[in-house]
């Protein structure tokens, strides 16, 4: 059996209001290769930003690998390494016992998760990391282009 592959996934999210018009924005790099992808919604979160971010990133690996997964979302971070699992032990309640905010979101992202080898890194943002500067300058752009949109169509 092969080796997997060792890929650095970069992510981030952003929105204006709350709820407002986001963007969100993935970096892959395997090797010398790399891959953007980037997308927003006219209505949305931040924290919602940040799911999809992580989703449309991970939905692009073809097959298992390892993953060094970057986020500035302490909340995509600690949902995925602390809490996710006992959502879903709880019937995707909380402690206590509200629904999951985002739960549409947990959902798609769960599988994708037990799909690779994940090691979360937590990055400050905007503190001048060249690839969390990146995915935010496309999310930003994004949520630019869905904020300028017509109301009217």
């Amino acid at each position: 059996m092969n080796n997997p592959k060792h890929v650095q996934l970069y992510t981030d999210g952003a929105c204006s209001g709350n709820p407002g018009p986001g963007g969100w924005a993935c970096l892959l790099i395997y090797k010398e290769k790399q891959k953007e992808l980037s997308g927003g919604q006219k209505r949305t979160t931040n924290n919602q930003m940040e799911l999809t971010a992580v989703i449309q990133g991970l939905s692009l690996l073809k097959e298992k690998c390892i993953v060094d997964l970057y986020t500035d979302s302490k909340y995509v971070l600690e949902g995925a390494t602390l809490w996710l699992n006992g959502w879903i032990q709880k019937g995707w309640k909380k402690a206590d016992k509200k629904p999951v905010l985002n739960m549409e979101y947990w959902q798609q992202l769960y599988p994708l998760l037990q799909s690779h080898e994940i090691t979360w890194h937590w990055v400050k943002g905007h503190a001048g990391h060249p690839q969390n500067e990146r995915v935010d300058q496309l999310a930003c752009i994004q949520r630019d282009n869905f904020a300028n949109q017509s109301d009217i169509f």
